[in-house]
């Protein structure tokens, strides 16, 4: 994306209000642009096939097709749009459900102005902190303690690419997941670079742990997106918790 080109932005919930207030925080800054709103899954997917938005603003809980459903048709496209997930509660099962259909992200309904805009322009530039500390709290809290609880029936971050482990770990079984052959052909270093990411670790943390530069950071990343065939760094994270790769610690949150 160009520097002088504004994020594209389509709103997606069931509540005018909500996407009023929204359209009113992010029409204000002028590297962004609003393309659309959509009051149910249904229509997202359609907007996303006809506007081409960067990014998509996405209420869970809504009428003909939820959030998580549309979240999965939208990644199953193959659009770009990165989807950032609106949800209630910081833990909440359906925001994990839509960060393993392919959602990039997740805001609570209630964020302040200033982070709603800092996060659509970090999950647009593809280069985030994919797994702050909620985020990975809400990941330890549904693989260790549901087994890879889905309740949208998505087939998870693993198993949305060949040779992933289709089955995963069951519910209450305290046995891990059986290795996926597609990490043997990740580099020591890759695997290195993976397990620091599913830290929750930015690129610049991970370049200064390892004495990299950015650059080279960044080029290890694409390369274990496309070698584990993940859509972006989310799914790279939750690939690492689903597999096994990063085990989820005892702590009661």
């Amino acid at each position: 994306m160009s520097d002088n080109t504004p994020v594209r932005v389509l709103l997606v919930d069931d509540q005018p209000l909500l996407r009023m207030g929204f359209r009113l925080i992010l029409e204000g800054e002028d590297d962004l642009c609003i393309v659309g709103e959509a009051s149910n899954g249904a229509e997202a997917v359609r907007h996303v096939r006809e506007l081409a938005p960067d990014v998509v603003l996405m209420d869970v809980r809504m009428p003909v097709l939820d959030g998580i459903e549309a979240t999965r048709a939208i990644a199953a496209s193959g659009s770009d749009a990165k989807i950032i997930i609106l949800t209630t509660f910081d833990l909440d099962e359906y925001a994990f459900a839509a960060l393993r259909a392919g959602a990039s992200a997740f805001l609570l309904k209630d964020v302040a102005p200033a982070e709603l805009v800092s996060a659509v322009r970090v999950v647009a530039s593809g280069d985030a902190v994919v797994a702050p500390r909620v985020t990975q709290r809400l990941l330890e809290t549904y693989v260790r303690g549901a087994g890879g609880m889905d309740p949208a029936g998505t087939g998870g971050a693993a198993g949305q690419h060949a040779g992933a482990d289709e089955g995963g770990q069951q519910a209450g079984s305290p046995a891990r997941p059986a290795r996926d052959p597609l990490l043997e052909d990740l580099t020591p270093r890759e695997n290195e670079m993976l397990g620091a990411m599913a830290e929750g670790l930015s690129n610049a943390e991970i370049a200064h742990r390892y004495f990299l530069s950015e650059a080279t950071v960044k080029t290890h990343v694409r390369r274990i997106l496309t070698k584990l065939h993940l859509r972006d760094r989310v799914q790279a994270v939750v690939y690492a918790y689903e597999t096994g790769l990063v085990v989820p610690s005892n702590a009661d949150y």
